[in-house]
């Protein structure tokens, strides 16, 4: 069927309607206005466009149209009044669909990402989203400086960038708590990297952070909480970087899965530090730049604002109190992951709490 062929019981009634009110001047009834709204709802129900139905209601309001011209005016009103409403059925119709493809699409995304269907079924359902979950999947997550749900012009801007570069790739974009989520097959890394690029941009700065590609129907949850994980990673060290990527963050997870081992580290070593005038926090805050800055006084000192004697004589006093000297090799290794599971465990604030 081409575009142009609209089956005539679209058109029910409308004839008629044109022919009595060219006689009788009236305006159309509400069982007619009704009638046509729900002909424009199965009408759109079925697929037709609404530019193909206009067109045929034109076209049969022209072989219906009265002879004499007196009677033009009213048959034209009734033209507006009949295809207003068959349009009207035709949007609300629309309305409804996008509503239930969007709760369809909601329910996907929230069973996909904490794995709460069964396997099988959700790897069907994932078809219809264009994605094939026997094979690998890696997920990319951002977030801005405010929430973001779907149909937000953040959301939008983004899809538009990557559709416009990818074309119709096996990709799904979405927002999930705020956060913006970028789903693509695990080879296509180029995807994920323009990606983070536009909803860096597109989100003022926001951070980004890429799982790792994992295989099979489970394999996009794992990947989405490595992303989630090296946000939050990030936010407890002060990592600034656009881009994070879980492959390059494992040493932290791995830290921090003992919890009372890391836990046990921080108090024995950096526990001294609490006793210096000030507290731990200056203390630590002076380790945490010298390590960061590859050990080197001078650019520790620079990001500290401090002179490299003062950051020398926090580091004497850091000797001092812990016994281990940040300078030494043989203390340093320590020092450094003590300082990394102070971050991750909101020492000394989780301390004093």
């Amino acid at each position: 069927m081409s575009e142009r062929e609209i089956p005539e019981q679209y058109l029910e009634g409308y004839d008629r309607i044109l022919t009595e009110v060219a006689a009788t001047g009236r305006r159309l009834t509400r069982d007619e206005l009704a009638s046509r709204r729900a002909l424009g709802e199965q009408a759109a129900e079925a697929g037709y466009g609404l530019r193909s139905l206009v067109i045929a209601h034109l076209a049969a309001a022209r072989d219906a149209w009265p002879a004499r011209g007196e009677d033009a005016a009213d048959a034209l009103a009734a033209v507006q009044q009949a295809v207003d409403a068959f349009a009207e059925g035709y949007e609300r119709a629309q309305r409804l669909a996008v509503r239930q493809e969007e709760a369809a699409r909601r329910e996907f995304i929230d069973d996909l990402l904490y794995g709460r269907s069964d396997l099988g079924r959700l790897a069907e359902r994932a078809e219809r989203f264009g994605l094939r979950l026997s094979h690998e999947h890696a997920v990319a997550v951002a977030r801005g400086p405010v929430a973001y749900e779907e149909g937000d012009p953040v959301p939008r801007q983004v899809e538009r960038a990557l559709i416009t570069r990818f074309g119709n790739r096996s990709i799904l974009l979405t927002t999930k708590d705020g956060r913006l989520l970028c789903i693509a097959p695990g080879h296509q890394q180029d995807v994920l990297t323009h990606f983070a690029k536009q909803a860096h941009a597109a989100t003022d700065g926001g951070q980004v952070a890429v799982g790792r590609p994992q295989p099979g129907p489970g394999g996009v949850v794992q990947s989405y909480e490595e992303a989630l994980n090296a946000l939050e990673i990030a936010e407890r060290l002060g990592m600034d970087d656009p881009v994070l990527r879980a492959s390059d963050l494992l040493v932290y997870p791995v830290l921090a899965r003992d919890r009372q081992a890391m836990a046990d580290l921080v108090h024995n070593t950096l526990g001294p530090l609490t006793e210096a005038r000030g507290g731990a926090q200056p203390l630590l805050d002076t380790l945490t730049a010298y390590f960061d800055s590859g050990c080197v006084a001078a650019e520790a000192a620079r990001r500290l604002s401090l002179s490299v004697r003062a950051l020398t004589y926090r580091l004497e006093r850091i000797h001092r109190l812990t016994g281990a000297d940040p300078g030494d090799p043989a203390h340093r290794y320590m020092l450094q992951t003590a300082v990394i599971g102070a971050r991750l465990l909101d020492w000394p604030d989780s301390a004093a709490a």
